[in-house]
């Protein structure tokens, strides 16, 4: 069951001006389940993406990202689950190729237009023509409403669809912004096992979209982890269809910039939070929380660093406050000239560690106490400057790999 996740509600989904989504069954790997979802975008619609790092990339980021490169007016985009169309080499090009110029031809675009996305399992090639057969239907059935469905529609080991809405004042103008993801296993982002699209109605320069995308990604998506694993598919795409009617906005840092970015932080937060709520197996939700940094990115070292280790997330899943390994986590995260002797360690409210060494007032039924909770908070302090960094990550059970022997049966 996800960490105090409840099932999204569709009052507060908004229809986005000049986004319609159709969402079908094509029997891409199992019978009886909804698994390829159509966005068509208004003309004039701008989009920006982030992809993941991973050198073994899937096919279809490949195409996205070669499309974004050459400054295509996105029209449509494709999503299908239960196959990922990674490690599948030329082949893999292919089909993806293939069923972006099914969409462009029934559309009336260019396949460059098109950007392509799929989730599931890797190195088995894509039922193409499973997809390109369903594509009428998902183009007759797209509707403004449909992102609950489409939230269901690209779960691959998700428990429970991922969606979340917002609004803001903008120039006197309503504007709506609603996003999807999905994602609960192979979650380490640069980016993540995680799909994730929002989009909004917002008037937004083009040559913003990139940039917004990349800030929200870095404050949210790539703010957490799982298992430590990077996938080969993880995209994140932003839209802005320019529908709401206020004056453009030509800066992140102006007044409407900087509200219009709070608004979707505020739906990408919750989209990455989710993810790790819906952690394969999780039954805390845990944040990690490192100050006193020379810079925020020793922060990020030394947050992954206790995020990643198997000793420290078994002890959270077992409440067990053996909290010693933690403070060996902070050591090993590669900070060379660290003075152990400066470090903090609190655990919420509780200060177990000082100086380096056990706090005097600590007492092992506080650490429990806390470490029974589902949501937690670990906060270490460096004592080596003022930069902080947050990371979002979850226990580990026997249920994650249970999950993850039996993935393809």
């Amino acid at each position: 069951m996800p960490v105090n996740l409840p099932a999204p509600d569709p009052a507060s989904l908004f229809p986005i001006a000049g986004v319609r989504i159709g969402v079908v069954e094509a029997g891409v790997r199992k019978q009886g389940r909804k698994d390829v979802t159509v966005f068509l975008l208004d003309p004039g619609s701008s989009v920006g993406g982030v992809f993941t790092t991973n050198r073994f990339c899937a096919a279809p980021v490949q195409i996205c990202q070669r499309n974004l490169s050459h400054g295509a007016a996105v029209r449509a985009m494709v999503i299908n689950t239960g196959n990922a169309n990674a490690g599948t080499g030329a082949d893999g090009l292919a089909r993806a190729q293939a069923t972006c110029d099914a969409l462009a031809q029934r559309l009336q675009i260019d396949a460059e237009q098109v950007l392509p996305f799929s989730t599931g399992v890797i190195m088995e090639p894509l039922p193409s023509d499973r997809i390109i057969a369903a594509l009428d239907s998902a183009i007759a059935h797209a509707a403004p409403d449909h992102w609950l469905q489409a939230a269901q529609g690209i779960m691959t080991t998700d428990t429970v669809p991922k969606a979340f809405g917002a609004q803001v004042q903008i120039g006197g103008k309503t504007v709506s912004i609603t996003g999807i993801s999905k994602g609960a296993g192979m979650i380490r982002p640069n980016m993540a096992t995680m799909l994730g699209f929002i989009a909004t109605d917002a008037c937004v320069h083009a040559s913003l979209m990139q940039p917004l995308a990349l800030a929200l990604a870095q404050r949210s998506f790539n703010c957490v982890t799982v298992d430590g694993d990077t996938s080969t598919n993880d995209s994140l795409v932003v839209v802005a269809t320019h529908q709401a009617g206020h004056a453009h906005i030509d800066s992140l840092s102006s007044a409407d910039g900087q509200a219009l970015f709070a608004a979707m932080l505020q739906v990408a937060q919750q989209l990455a939070h989710a993810i790790v709520r819906d952690g394969e197996g999780a039954t805390k939700f845990i944040t990690l929380q490192i100050d006193g940094g020379a810079t925020v990115a020793e922060c990020s070292k030394v947050a992954y660093a206790i995020a990643h280790s198997p000793l420290v997330k078994t002890a959270f899943f077992a409440s067990d406050p053996n909290l010693g390994r933690i403070l060996a986590a902070v050591g090993y995260a590669g900070i060379d000239d660290l003075d152990q002797g400066l470090i903090e360690l609190f655990l919420d409210d509780v200060h177990v560690a000082t100086r380096g060494g056990r706090h005097p007032d600590y007492q092992e039924v506080d650490g429990q106490r806390v470490m029974r909770q589902s949501e937690i908070l670990v906060r270490v302090d460096l004592g080596r400057g003022s930069a902080t960094h947050k990371v979002w990550t979850c226990d580990l059970s026997h249920d994650y790999v249970t999950i993850n022997a039996d993935y393809r049966s």
